[in-house]
């Protein structure tokens, strides 16, 4: 199935992307989470409209890019969450928590779809998480998750 790719997912594309998928994969994931919408004659005129937005947000350069990743990395990011006595979280952290935990430590604005968590934070700790920049630029941020 043709889509059009609405979000950047990771290994198929970016934003504006026209991509081929298998039907499942479409149908049950990429188009209920709006990641995608279906491919149409119609749609072409969409795909302008969503990579002007996605020029917009982007990092445009590989220096502007590793800039930032040199701010983000001397950042020290404390996330304050709900635990129980024996170190295990109430719920998990997510990338939106990791993206105004780095903001709010003094870091660049972040977007929570760049952050990329290697599996669910549930336990007390640091935590390595990573933020693509730019296709080529990826961040690396230690997150220090203690009790609130």
């Amino acid at each position: 199935m043709k889509i059009i790719l609405t979000h950047e997912v990771s290994g198929l594309g970016a934003a504006g992307d026209v991509v081929d998928v298998k039907d499942g994969y479409a149908r049950n994931y990429l188009i209920p989470r709006k990641f995608a919408i279906r491919w149409t004659k119609g749609g072409e005129k969409d795909v302008e409209q969503i990579r002007r937005a996605r020029k917009i947000h982007e990092i445009a350069t590989i220096e502007q890019a590793n800039e930032i990743k040199a701010r983000l990395e001397a950042v020290k990011v404390r996330l304050a969450v709900r635990s129980g006595d024996a170190g295990r979280l109430f719920g998990s952290v997510t990338p939106a928590d990791v993206a105004s935990a780095i903001k709010a430590a003094g870091g660049p604005e972040v977007d929570k779809r760049r952050v990329e968590l290697g599996s669910p934070i549930k336990t007390l700790g640091a935590h390595a998480t990573s933020v693509r920049l730019h296709p080529e630029v990826a961040a690396q941020v230690t997150v220090e998750v203690v009790a609130a």
